[in-house]
């Protein structure tokens, strides 16, 4: 909730919160790795808690293919580390220009950090010795003194920390605070990769176009919100277990780096055949050779992953991706097929030969004249008031009353023998929209609006309904006149929600010397 908030207020100051810890945290493990160097070179013995812990299970103390396995796994395990990188591909729409050459220097930057940092912890745990099981692995650490087995054990960082920060606590506490805030702040990656991905996918009609659509912190408001409630909805469905959780990312991440991988060697490929300058050849096989390096060691990673947490929740991955796909294809299927129908055509802008007026009446009151004066108002040139006799009395009543107040519309009662209102009124329109199919039909409906959401209950829904379902009919248009009751008058004061940008925007001078508010300048218009 916390990470949904920050990034609805807006990227730019999103940033600034989220950057404050990720500087402190570097600071603190470079900090770390260099307070370490200098206990070494002092001659200081440096040994981890966990140094005489023994691992016990079918997976240590072997050789061959399991040990060849092992280290494929443990590679795959340490790959998951690193995948952040995506999220710099995923937001090159958010740099500033030029938008390619920034985001590949980041990228560079993330890699050295990353690496030293990566490299410098899994240094400083060989030299400590410090030992660690993972949850969903047949390995579990002993004790040899107590022969109690250790449940869960400290994070390899914390072990490290402790152990080069023994002289020295507010050191320890600082890298495993930060730590701990930095784990939090990963999860905006997500935010920051997501809304702008699903945009361009919106834009591109593959996603539902409310994603491409900015707040107005200009942030993609609707993205950060869908991601908030999936992420939501993983961490309440694996009850928070990060073992389980990891697979779903580490298998989505190593697919998408395989197949981006994949289509630069066949965007080499492609270029490679029409490129005649050797120069600019020899560039685009080396591209090419990295890229298909890339792409078989992520492949790799992605057949161990899958083959070792198949099991533990990566199989829902498998179907997740594929149903995706499909209906971001269905989608981008479905925008197709409206803009073609959309499309203008010679007959679309002909005017209709006639257009045939009907207000629906239930009883008379000041919404059914109001109804009665404004259709008369539009000049139609046939007009009639149409109800349904769901009670003889009624309708005589109803006849009789229309008689007495002498109104210039002639009334219609059509029958309902089932006490049914919808179905006959849209028997009748199709029947006058069926003798003249180039005329159009108006249908007008009286309507109350009210100001409380319990008055909705209170009050039958039949107009809805039948609005529903006249919508559907051809050349038949509908138009609702409203009457506001008395307690709706409070929400006519009501601030409106600003507009996209607004927060953002500036309120703007009068364009003339001496406006007042509400004398009709410019500025009181806008």
């Amino acid at each position: 909730m916390l990470l949904t908030i920050g990034n609805l207020r807006g990227l730019r100051e999103a940033g600034v919160a989220f950057a404050i810890p990720t500087y402190l945290f570097m600071f603190a493990v470079f900090g770390m790795l260099l307070w370490g160097l200098m206990r070494l070179i002092t001659g200081t013995e440096l040994r981890a808690a966990s140094a005489d812990y023994e691992l016990v299970g079918s997976e240590t103390g072997v050789a061959g293919f399991a040990l060849v396995f092992l280290l494929l796994r443990a590679f795959s395990s340490g790959c998951a580390a690193l995948t952040g990188v995506e999220a710099i591909s995923n937001g090159v729409p958010a740099f500033r220009k030029p938008k390619g050459g920034n985001a590949a220097t980041t990228l560079l930057m993330l890699g050295l950090i990353g690496a030293t940092l990566f490299g410098g912890v899994t240094a400083f745990a060989f030299i400590t010795d410090a030992k660690f099981a993972e949850g969903d692995q047949d390995v579990r650490m002993v004790d040899p003194a107590t022969g109690q087995t250790i449940e869960h054990p400290d994070p390899v960082i914390a072990q490290v920390a402790e152990t080069v920060f023994s002289n020295f606590t507010p050191g320890f506490v600082l890298v495993t605070t930060m730590t701990a805030l930095i784990l939090f702040l990963a999860a905006n990656t997500a935010f920051n990769g997501f809304p702008v991905l699903g945009s361009v996918l919106a834009q591109n009609r593959y996603l539902p176009r409310q994603l491409h659509t900015r707040g107005d912190r200009l942030a993609y408001s609707n993205g950060i919100i869908i991601l908030a409630a999936m992420a939501g909805l993983l961490i309440y469905a694996y009850d928070a277990s990060v073992s389980r959780l990891i697979p779903l990312y580490t298998v989505g991440v190593f697919v998408s780096f395989t197949v981006s991988q994949i289509g630069m060697v066949k965007h080499w490929n492609k270029l490679l055949a029409v490129e005649k300058d050797p120069v600019r050849r020899r560039h685009m096989r080396t591209s090419r050779a990295i890229n298909a390096f890339g792409a078989t060691l992520t492949g790799i990673v992605l057949l161990v992953v899958l083959s070792t947490k198949f099991m533990l929740g990566a199989y829902i991955v498998c179907i997740a991706m594929p149903l995706l796909f499909l209906l971001m294809k269905a989608i981008r299927k479905h925008y197709d097929r409206v803009a073609e129908e959309l499309e203008p055509s010679g007959e679309d802008v002909a005017l209709p030969a006639r257009n045939h007026a009907i207000v629906l009446v239930s009883t008379i009151h000041k919404p059914t004249l109001r109804a009665l004066a404004y259709a008369r108002a539009t000049r139609p040139s046939t007009l009639e008031a149409v109800t349904v006799a769901v009670d003889a009395e009624e309708s005589r009543r109803l006849q009789n009353e229309w008689d007495a107040l002498d109104i210039p519309v002639p009334l219609k009662i059509l029958d309902s023998p089932y006490r049914e209102i919808t179905r006959p009124v849209l028997s009748y329109v199709k029947g006058v929209r069926r003798k003249s199919p180039r005329d159009v039909v108006t249908v007008f409906i009286p309507e109350y609006v009210v100001g409380h959401w319990w008055e909705q209950i209170l009050h039958n829904q039949s107009a809805l309904r039948l609005k529903g379902r006249l919508l559907f009919q051809p050349g038949v248009m509908v138009t609702s006149v409203a009457w506001q009751l008395q307690s709706s008058d409070r929400l006519k004061g009501r601030v409106e929600p600003p507009g996209p940008g607004a927060s953002r925007r500036p309120p703007r001078p009068s364009s003339r010397t001496g406006a007042r508010p509400g004398d009709g300048s410019v500025s009181d218009r806008e």
